[in-house]
């Protein structure tokens, strides 16, 4: 039988796994820490970020559509990371590809606000956006290995510390900012800490077990033929449409439908990202306790069921509550469907993690678009409504899908 068939792949995956599964305990406990650490400054880098997109605006005097076109820089670099680098991760390891990854972002975050010029920023924010990407697929691809290693879920928990490194991002930026540092100083900050422990952090991850030639080839060419990572990359990016549109019409639902204070409003997205914190870390529990099919319809169905509270009844309560309930329930949705697209047989982790991922990033670009555009021919509830739909239809065709793939 060729290097390039499903139970060629198999056998490597397998030879993979019993490498990692004879190192001690210990060793395989400070892989997961390794790779929580990893999780945390990969939020952190991207929040830093985050706060000063008006930073940038008013250094560049961007318009709306020009600074647009900078945030769609960041996002099609990631895209063609997605595209073109799950291969060459599967070949040079996470540890490799984690460092590329995440040098490349922590400098290209440093340069952000020192860029001079806008094209020259256009450059910086596409480079950050491939490696952000970079990092991305492989922190996902040591995460779905140390978890098979230890023999327990664990995604859920390092998507948590994503999130928690996230709010920390932010919330250490608005300090720093409120106390006087410059936005450039910030930004170098927050790029050395995160080099820092990257570079702590790198030595600990599992240890590389190379594909042969032969089966990276056939992996990367069943990638696009693998009806599985199709159906996950679907399920992927329906939950991302939902997901983006929380984090770019929360606050404005609340301000424009619930009329609540600015103050209010800006809770709102607060109690979404709180939500998600909260589910990812109870996310691997009830995965080890009911089943990844049981835990996406759950899930699905507590964001449907949060979402249309919200809609029906536009209180402050009520929706931050709703909007509480949508970020419990969609925490748990890319833990899942990634540590599912990991497994796929005949391809590599890696390469699975980079389609599902990127059909998940036109997710979500999508959702924002979307939501805005039937808002602009009806009201902001009705296209607000395409979230919900969006649950519905997770809640009624993951479990399918992930019973049918037995993950």
């Amino acid at each position: 039988m060729s290097e390039s068939t499903p139970a060629s792949s198999a056998s490597e995956h397998n030879a993979s796994l019993a490498v990692h599964r004879k190192l001690p305990p210990a060793a395989r406990e400070r892989a997961r820490y390794a790779t929580m650490a990893v999780f945390f400054i990969a939020g952190l880098l991207y929040a830093s970020w985050g706060v000063h997109v008006p930073t940038v605006r008013d250094k560049f005097t961007l318009s709306p559509g020009m600074l647009s076109f900078a945030l769609l820089a960041v996002a099609g670099g990631s895209i063609f990371a997605m595209l073109t680098t799950g291969s060459w991760i599967a070949r040079a390891g996470t540890r490799a590809a984690c460092l590329a990854g995440g040098i490349t972002m922590t400098v290209c975050c440093a340069l952000i606000l020192l860029a001079p010029y806008y094209w020259l920023l256009l450059i910086v924010l596409t480079v950050f956006g491939f490696g952000m990407a970079t990092l991305d697929v492989a922190m996902n691809a040591e995460a779905s290995a140390v978890e098979q290693a230890l023999a327990r879920p664990i995604m859920s928990s390092l998507h948590g510390m994503f999130s928690i490194g996230g709010m920390a991002g932010a919330a250490a930026g608005g300090a720093l900012l409120a106390h006087g540092m410059s936005p450039a100083m910030h930004l170098a900050l927050a790029s050395v800490a995160s080099l820092v422990v990257l570079l702590v952090s790198m030595p600990a991850v599992l240890p590389h077990v190379p594909h042969h030639d032969a089966h990276a080839k056939a992996s990367s060419s069943n990638r696009w033929r693998s009806s599985a990572l199709w159906a996950l990359g679907g399920l992927a990016l329906i939950a991302l449409v939902a997901e983006g549109a929380m984090y770019d019409w929360a606050t404005v639902y609340m301000r424009d439908v619930v009329l609540a204070t600015p103050a209010v409003s800006s809770a709102a997205y607060a109690a979404f990202t709180g939500g998600m914190a909260a589910g990812r870390f109870a996310g691997d529990f009830v995965r080890a306790r009911f089943g990844a099919p049981q835990l996406v319809f759950g899930s699905a169905a507590l964001a449907f069921v949060g979402m249309i509270a919200a809609l029906v009844l536009p209180d402050t309560i009520v929706t931050m509550t709703g909007f509480t309930l949508m970020g419990l329930g969609l925490a748990n949705m890319m833990p899942v469907l990634f540590a599912a697209a990991a497994r796929v047989k005949g391809v590599t982790a890696a390469e699975g993690l980079a389609q599902v991922a990127g059909l998940a990033y036109f997710g979500l670009l999508l959702g924002p678009v979307l939501i805005g555009g039937v808002a602009q021919v009806s009201t902001l509830p009705i296209g607000l409504s395409v979230v919900a739909a969006c649950t519905a239809l997770i809640a009624l065709v993951g479990p399918r899908i992930l019973r049918r793939l037995r993950i």
